[in-house]
This record gives C-alpha cells, structure tokens and sequence, in this order.
C-alpha cells in the first residue's frame, strides 16, 4: 500500500504573513523566533526553522468533523512558507527526527487504532496501520507536545 503525507495548506496561513502583533493576538496567535534546531517543526513546509527565522505560532483545527475526536492544538508555520511537495512513500526529515503518535480514523473519522514509534521507524508504522481494518487514514502528532504534525492518506497506486 502506498501512502501519501501531507502538509498544511499555505493559503490557509498566508494572510498571517507580515500581520500585526495586535492582528496575530485577534485570532489567538503570535509571532516567535526559533533559537534552536531542531525545535520549531513548520507544518506547512515541513521542515525544522532554521535559527533567526520566524515563525507563527497559532491554535490549527487537526479533526475539524463533529465526533467525539474533534481536536486542535498549537503549531508552528514558518512566516512566509511554501507548501512542501512531498513525494508518494517519502517521510521528511522532521517527522524521521521525533518521537510520533501515529492515529489511524475510519471513514466516520472515529479512532479506531494508535501507535508511538519513533520517526526512524514511521514508514513501518504505516504500513502496518494500513493493514488495520477500518482505518481510513492517519494523523500524526508530535509525542510529547502532542502537537498535529501531519496527515497520511494511503494510495492504490
């Protein structure tokens, strides 16, 4: 079974770009400066920041569908960020570094499976949750923070 994991979507944060402290503040968001690396994971270019770049800092809607699993919680988006193109059975390097909670939803987006493994063995993770009955398709979190990091849809081809 392929997989494909996607990002963020820019144009959702694109109008945060070069906003004004007083306009983040009005929609629950700020602005922050990465000092180390790794340790600011943008969700729309799927990369760590580098040291100096900054970033956003806001509440995201992960599970927006109204079931008991509706969930949000704070991301980063690097100020000016380009959607990442992530190639079919790829995992960047952000998600390889961290330590990740894999949750595979069914088609009424219930969890019906979950697993921690570290990034490193993600692609295994996959493919077993793949293999799981029901699951639709997976969110991946950040473990610790348990931040959204990602979703993975899975591919015939």
């Amino acid at each position: 079974m392929n997989f494909q994991i996607s990002p963020l979507s820019d144009s959702e944060f694109s109008y945060l770009y070069g906003a004004r402290e007083d306009q983040l503040s009005d929609v629950g968001a700020m602005r922050v400066t990465a000092d180390s690396q790794p340790g600011y994971p943008c969700r729309v270019s799927l990369r760590d920041a580098e040291i100096g770049e900054t970033l956003i800092l806001l509440n995201y809607s992960h599970q927006n569908e109204r079931t008991p699993y509706r969930g949000s919680h704070a991301i980063f988006v690097i100020e000016g960020a380009k959607q990442a193109m992530v190639p079919q059975n790829t995992i960047p390097q952000v998600l390889r570094s961290r330590m990740l909670s894999v949750r595979g939803f069914d088609a009424h987006h219930h969890m019906v499976a979950a697993e921690i493994c570290p990034g490193s063995e993600l692609e295994p993770t996959i493919r077993n949750m793949a293999s799981v009955q029901g699951v639709e398709y997976l969110h991946l979190h950040n473990a610790a923070p348990g931040c959204f990091a990602a979703r993975v849809d899975f591919c015939a081809n």
